[in-house]
């Protein structure tokens, strides 16, 4: 037999120089360098690090160089097994698109027995005519609904106050229920009311049928109460013993809260986080207020700046670390969605940070009057005058209704990756395209990112999170982590960054 001889490991080193793959980077003050991927993936370097990295001479013992690498932000010559990899975690984030539209959102009424200053629908008098859905309008929208390919949908109950039409959401509750089980869909409701009217009526219902029930409490007693005013009654003394009744009978987590920032909010984070965690809520959702409806009208006197809710933003989640390092367990929810895009694979089903935009691809809006809009801030715009995004009625068929002109132009306008502004963003894997909503405070589908209030406030929000996992105290990003997996405790630190 001939003699065996075996190469050494030189032989097997990586060539040099690599090639760089497609990323996004930023650098912070700290002296740090975050980059990203298309597909999500991010590291932080220090400057040098990040020099010797784009000038492809990082040395391949270094332990960036390893990390690199196995997030593909380098690779080495023609590699098929990189791209493979890479197209996967492409398809992982984007399967938000498969089966199309999973949220249905269905407008019984548009009549409400509250009078809240930043409302977006434009609301209509509890004792209004000819705002109700008709239940031959519910039945179309039903079997549109069950049209959807998607095997699991959510339908969704919004107003003015659905409760005021419970008969009407009563039978689309049962008729969908029976429909579903020919059709083979996975079926979930939800409810969002002000649960000033809940009744011991419409709880056996919702036990009944597994709804859940989605409602707003904007902090303590006075605050609450300036911004939802009701007729005749406090509204927060209802709204927290009816939230009470809801987690008696349905059981608890069974409602979920979200809070809507006034002018009147700021400087009140503590409270409002307290109030919170009294009425044993475990997350809390802060969100600004929106360019539609009352809420428009009532800009100049409760609204405010992006740098204002930034600030407030910013307070709340350093409020809720510490009541959190006292044992207390209680999330942000928007800051929960957007750690769940940069730390996990998957995307989530927000409209706002999807990209293609999740307006007629994520979420589909059935008005009372049977108009089939793309979102709900679409049905907003039309109550305004504006009847752009109407996708048509529930007479139109589904192809009709979501391969129009219509919605052919929001899909030219919603990936983000396209957009100017977007495209190079380092927060791009994260974020998502709002064309609607650019349409109404800039008067173009596309909008302008340097004077988005939307970009802007996405930023900062971002500039908070990054800079706590990247140079926050170990508490603060296990905390951030457990917000993400609950259970985890302890998110993994770069040893050269320590």
């Amino acid at each position: 037999m001939g003699s065996t001889s075996f190469r050494g490991p030189e032989a097997f080193a990586e060539a040099m120089p690599y090639r760089l793959m497609p990323f996004h980077f930023t650098r912070f003050g700290s002296g740090k360098v975050l980059l990203t991927t298309p597909c999500g993936e991010f590291s932080v370097l220090n400057r040098s690090a990040f020099d010797d990295f784009v000038a492809r001479r990082l040395a391949p013992e270094s332990p960036q160089y390893a990390e690199l690498k196995s997030k593909y932000f380098l690779t080495h010559g023609p590699d098929p097994a990189t791209l493979r990899v890479a197209a996967s975690q492409w398809r992982t984030k984007k399967s938000f698109l498969e089966g199309g539209p999973k949220l249905h959102i269905f407008v019984p009424t548009l009549r409400c027995n509250q009078s809240c200053g930043y409302c977006q629908v434009s609301r209509a008098n509890a004792d209004a005519f000819g705002v109700d859905m008709t239940r031959e309008t519910a039945t179309q929208a039903i079997e549109l609904m069950l049209s959807a390919p998607a095997p699991a949908i959510t339908m969704e109950f919004q107003g003015g106050e659905p409760l005021l039409a419970f008969d009407l959401v009563r039978f689309m509750v049962e008729t969908s229920t029976r429909r579903a089980a020919c059709a083979r869909k996975d079926l979930r409701f939800v409810i969002c009311t002000n649960l000033t009217l809940l009744s011991e009526e419409h709880l056996a219902f919702l036990r009944d049928y597994d709804v859940a029930v989605s409602t707003s409490l904007d902090g303590p007693g006075d605050l609450h109460d300036r911004n939802r005013p009701m007729t005749g009654a406090a509204a927060h003394a209802v709204v927290v013993r009816n939230m009470q009744r809801c987690q008696d009978v349905l059981g608890r987590g069974s409602v979920s809260a979200l809070m809507t920032t006034t002018v009147h909010s700021l400087g009140r984070a503590h409270e409002i986080i307290d109030e919170y965690a009294a009425r044993g809520q475990r997350s809390i959702f802060i969100r600004e207020l929106n360019p539609y409806g009352y809420a428009a009208k009532s800009a100049r006197s409760i609204g405010y700046t992006v740098d204002e809710f930034a600030s407030f933003y910013a307070e709340a989640l350093e409020y809720l670390f510490a009541l959190n390092r006292q044992g207390l367990t209680i999330a942000e929810g928007y800051a929960t969605m957007l750690l769940r895009k940069i730390l996990t694979p998957f995307g989530v089903g927000f409209v706002d940070l999807q990209s293609p935009t999740g307006e007629g691809f994520g979420v589909v809006v059935y008005n009372y009057d049977g108009g089939v809009y793309a979102s709900d801030e679409a049905r907003m715009l039309a109550a305004m005058g504006d009847q752009s995004f109407r996708l048509g009625s529930v007479d139109d068929s589904y192809l009709n209704l979501f391969f129009g002109e219509t919605m052919q132009c929001i899909a030219a306008a919603g990936c983000a990756e396209a957009l100017p502004g977007c495209s190079e963003c380092v927060y791009l894997p994260y974020c998502g395209a709002d064309p609607i909503r650019h349409y109404r405070t800039q008067g173009d589908l596309i909008g302008n990112r340097p004077t988005s209030s939307f970009c802007k406030k996405q930023q900062a929000i971002f500039k908070i999170l990054f800079g706590l996992l990247i140079d926050g105290p170990a508490e603060t990003r296990n905390t951030l982590l457990s917000w993400v997996h609950p259970g985890r405790c302890a998110l993994p630190r770069p040893a050269w960054l320590s």
